[in-house]
């Protein structure tokens, strides 16, 4: 028998005695896609949560702008600002404290006298050895870290330089000395900058800061002077951020609606390709979508449309910000009361929102984690049964090998049988003609 390949008869048999396996591979690579959308959206729920849960608290509630009347005075809000107004007169700007030595040197000169020059800032002396005592060398002492001065050489007309020394941070308490080891001058002794605080009067009180910037001053603010608004009055005034908060509410509702729009593709039905979404019939993520929905009511009879939310005929939230606008500026405190939780028990929508999401995509005992941790467990089982037709598949294979191969070898050794045959017969009718 000629053409016989045990070879390709045994691989055409293994792809039929494989097909059981091959089907799992199949629900394999279906489990992990849905596992990988499934912790997609879950990664999407648990973000929502995150911003719905800023908008749940009074603290999310307490965006407020600073505006200074001065372009010379830059201001910003911080927590536990008081809405209101405020004026006060800039006296005077911070500047660092600062020695231009008297006698100038060259800068390999021998300026100090001894090995070492003294600091002494705020009363506390600190000794910076020089080494060999040149301008140059005194100079890269000064600029050590942790000196709190900055020292510099200015060229003059003759080719000789003058020590200047600069404190590194503004304000009085800055000020300091520098003098030979002995307590004698440096150079001559030094012409004096003197540091100072900037200064400010507010309400017939003088109030000092060492930087130019005011911290604490009007609760919650932080403004910074410039030179240039000295002499001058501000106004700084503290208003409800509305445009913040406002921007903040849609920026929810839309990402409501983008998670909804998600899980209507991940669950819709295509009618022309005739395909279902890949989390079609997946109770968690179905009842997830109408939570969502439904917590734009508030279970009280009452509505959200009058601060400007409500769903249309699609299914999806809808905002207009020009009314939560006006709802806002006409009662903040109603309007928070309608996000947030009291102390009542009652939620509010950005509340309710958090729950839901919160409760879907909790780590332990979220809905979506259930279902995630339910098809990883298929995913295993699936993956160890796989490993066991590995195993069947081999032996079957080896057994098949085995017996087609010493078929394949009964047949070839009968062809030679047949061969021999006919070729004695073909002799004896030769000899009998």
């Amino acid at each position: 028998m000629s053409g016989f390949d045990p070879t390709t008869l045994v691989t055409q048999l293994m792809t039929v005695e494989a097909q059981p396996q091959t089907n799992l591979k199949t629900k394999l690579t279906t489990e992990n896609s849905t596992i990988s959308t499934l912790q997609s959206l879950n990664t999407q729920v648990a973000a929502l949560a995150t911003q719905a849960k800023a908008l749940a608290t009074s603290s999310g509630w307490g965006n407020l702008s600073v505006s200074s009347s001065s372009s010379n005075v830059a201001a910003s809000a911080t927590t536990g600002t008081v809405a209101g107004t405020y004026n006060f007169s800039v006296d005077q700007t911070a500047q660092a404290h600062k020695l231009a030595f008297a006698t100038s040197a060259a800068g390999t000169d021998t300026v100090v006298s001894g090995s070492s020059v003294t600091l002494t800032v705020n009363g506390v002396a600190k000794s910076i050895s020089t080494g060999t005592g040149t301008l140059d060398s005194l100079v890269s002492a000064l600029n050590a870290t942790g000196t709190g001065v900055s020292a510099s050489k200015l060229k003059l007309d003759d080719g000789s330089y003058r020590l200047n020394v600069t404190a590194n941070a503004t304000g009085a308490a800055a000020a300091f000395t520098l003098t030979n080891a002995d307590g004698s001058d440096l150079l001559g002794g030094a012409n004096v900058t003197q540091g100072r605080d900037a200064a400010i009067t507010i309400g017939g009180d003088t109030i000092h800061s060492a930087s130019n910037t005011f911290t604490g001053v009007v609760p919650g603010a932080t403004f910074t002077v410039s030179s240039a608004a000295v002499g001058s009055t501000v106004d700084l005034t503290v208003a409800r951020d509305t445009s913040t908060t406002t921007a903040a509410v849609k920026s929810l509702v839309d990402n409501v609606n983008t998670l909804l729009a998600k899980i209507d593709s991940l669950t819709a039905y295509d009618t022309s390709t005739k395909a279902a979404g890949a989390l079609s019939g997946d109770a968690s993520v179905s009842a997830l979508r109408d939570s969502l929905l439904d917590a734009v009511y508030p279970g009280d009879g009452t509505s959200l449309s009058s601060i400007g939310i409500q769903t249309d005929r699609d299914g999806k939230l809808v905002f207009d910000s020009d009314a939560f606008t006006a709802a806002y500026n006409a009662d903040p405190a109603a309007v928070q009361a309608k996000f947030t939780a009291s102390t009542t028990g009652t939620t509010g929508f950005a509340d309710r929102i958090q729950k839901i999401a919160a409760g879907a995509s909790d780590t332990y005992t979220g809905t979506l984690t259930s279902t995630i941790t339910n098809h990883q467990t298929t995913a295993r089982r699936l993956t160890d049964d796989i490993a066991d037709w590995d195993v069947r598949l081999a032996a079957k294979k080896t057994s098949l090998t085995t017996l087609y191969t010493n078929l394949a070898t009964t047949l070839s050794n009968l062809n030679s049988q047949s061969t021999w045959l006919s070729s004695q017969i073909d002799s004896l009718s030769s000899s009998s003609s």
